[in-house]
């Protein structure tokens, strides 16, 4: 069997996620902070009508901040029950791999706090780091980003 994956890059790493997952892709685009969300919580924005959540995936990986540039790029993705926005460096490709290249996590880094992390793609000249990424944000945490479009 294989995998069709969406790979985008996030502080120099290639991360790769279930196209079933992703809605589309969009160029960087306006977005309204709100007061007293969640750190990880870029804002929101419109999206054709909707007021769409969009989370800063750099702050909820605890990774150094970056401004955005013109590869910057918003990935609208189903996350559990809501529809919200993942802001990535930058988007490179579509792959299909076969699930034999996919790798478990070493059991050091297998944590609850890594419970979004699904295992690495080895391909012949870079890992890829598959996510999982109904899993980046708990239950509380999409019950937040609810509220915050209601």
């Amino acid at each position: 069997m294989e995998q069709q994956l969406v790979i985008f890059e996030l502080a120099n790493e290639f991360y790769g996620i279930n196209i079933a997952v992703v809605e589309s892709i969009i160029k960087m685009q306006a977005i309204t902070q709100l007061p007293q969300s969640p750190f990880y919580v870029k804002g929101v924005t419109n999206l054709r009508g909707s007021v769409l959540p969009v989370i800063d995936l750099r702050s909820r990986f605890a990774l150094q901040p970056k401004e955005d540039t013109r590869q910057t790029r918003i990935i609208i993705v189903t996350m559990g029950s809501i529809k919200v926005g993942v802001t990535v460096d930058g988007v490179s490709e579509v792959l299909r791999v076969s699930d034999e290249l996919i790798e478990p996590l070493p059991p050091m880094v297998n944590s609850v706090n890594s419970v979004f992390l699904k295992g690495i793609v080895r391909l012949e000249n870079r890992l890829i780091i598959l996510l999982e990424l109904g899993k980046v944000l708990d239950l509380n945490d999409q019950q937040v980003l609810e509220a915050l479009v209601v």
